[in-house]
């Protein structure tokens, strides 16, 4: 068994054409659940989604956002009405009382569903009130997404990081932002001032997820600010990532980010926007996957390759290499 952590698109890029090297039944996913939002009333855990189409099949690949064909007819009806009656678009916060009463799962990201800031397609809803319906009969994170998995016909085990609420807050000039407020609707363009993980300090990782990251670690090409910073501040996961084979995979080519807003958050928070950055976030981490055109020199084992992912061959190489650096200290 080896573990995969996932956080935006990198682990599933990586995980879509690695199965000779991963069986999706041998290779779980812990997801992070900092982006999680609730809009009008339904939780959207994106991480999780994304993984949970990608191994269904289903996912947009050209977006790798949604499902692939959906159509948004809810999302544009939403939109006509808050037009007609004037209403403002945008993210539209539930009041600040509102944001820690109700389903304790969604506090601090909870969002009205007018004029919706983000495209939810048809299809794609139905996952998330068939996930919050599971959620408020009183089933847990954990049980909700084995369900989804369950209806999907997903091998894979696919875990949320906790059970308890954790969201990822961007504080800017402007005041605090949810990630997805930050990122979605206004395109990362406000600065960052610090990256807050609200409740991180009380949440825990669940039961699973330890019993999944006593296996060997592969941590994908991810964000490690707001994809794996999570996580990484659940009480008890850098120490068991300490304790076994963690593998990871450099988002960068030196200092080139391959997409996403890792550098500018990296930057922010204090970090070198680099391979070598990445590195010194993930102490615990005991060999990389570089890509061959990266010339950063690391003390710990390397394995270079082109790391592009954009197709399944590209996923295919990519794994074979991350093969080759568990080898060497699993």
């Amino acid at each position: 068994m080896v573990t995969f952590l996932a956080g935006g698109t990198g682990t599933p890029k990586l995980l879509q054409g690695a199965s000779d090297a991963f069986p999706p039944a041998d290779t779980p996913v812990v997801a992070n659940t900092g982006d999680d939002v609730e809009i009008a009333g339904h939780l959207v855990c994106p991480d999780l989604d994304t993984q949970l189409f990608a191994d269904a099949g289903e996912l947009d690949t050209g977006t790798w956002w949604g499902i692939a064909g959906d159509t948004t007819a809810t999302h544009d009806e939403l939109h006509a009405f808050a037009d007609a009656a004037g209403l403002d678009d945008g993210p539209r916060y539930l009041p600040a009382e509102a944001q820690t009463e109700g389903r304790g799962i969604a506090r601090w990201r909870r969002f009205s569903g007018v004029a919706e800031f983000m495209l939810i397609g048809d299809r794609d809803r139905a996952v998330h009130l068939t996930r919050t319906g599971l959620l408020d009969e009183g089933k847990t994170l954990t049980e909700a997404t084995a369900a989804l998995r369950d209806a999907l016909g997903v091998e894979r085990p696919i875990y949320p990081m906790s059970d308890d609420p954790v969201a990822s807050i961007i504080h800017t000039p402007d005041g605090p932002q949810h990630f997805q407020e930050w990122w979605v609707a206004r395109g990362g363009d406000p600065a960052v001032e610090r990256v807050e993980f609200r409740g991180a300090e009380t949440a825990e990782p669940t039961p699973e997820v330890l019993d999944a990251l006593a296996d060997p670690v592969v941590v994908g090409p991810s964000n490690p600010v707001t994809s794996l910073g999570p996580m990484l501040a659940l009480d008890g996961v850098r120490e068991a990532l300490a304790d076994t084979p963690v593998v990871a995979v450099s988002p960068f080519v030196e200092d080139r980010v391959f997409s996403g807003p890792a550098g500018k958050l990296m930057a922010a928070t204090g970090r070198e926007p680099s391979t070598a950055g990445v590195a010194a976030a993930y102490e615990f981490a005991d060999a990389f996957v570089l890509d061959r055109d990266d010339p950063t020199a690391l003390d710990r084992p390397t394995v270079r390759t082109d790391t592009t992912l954009d197709t399944e061959a590209d996923s295919e190489r990519v794994a074979r290499a991350v093969d080759r650096a568990l080898a060497e200290v699993a």
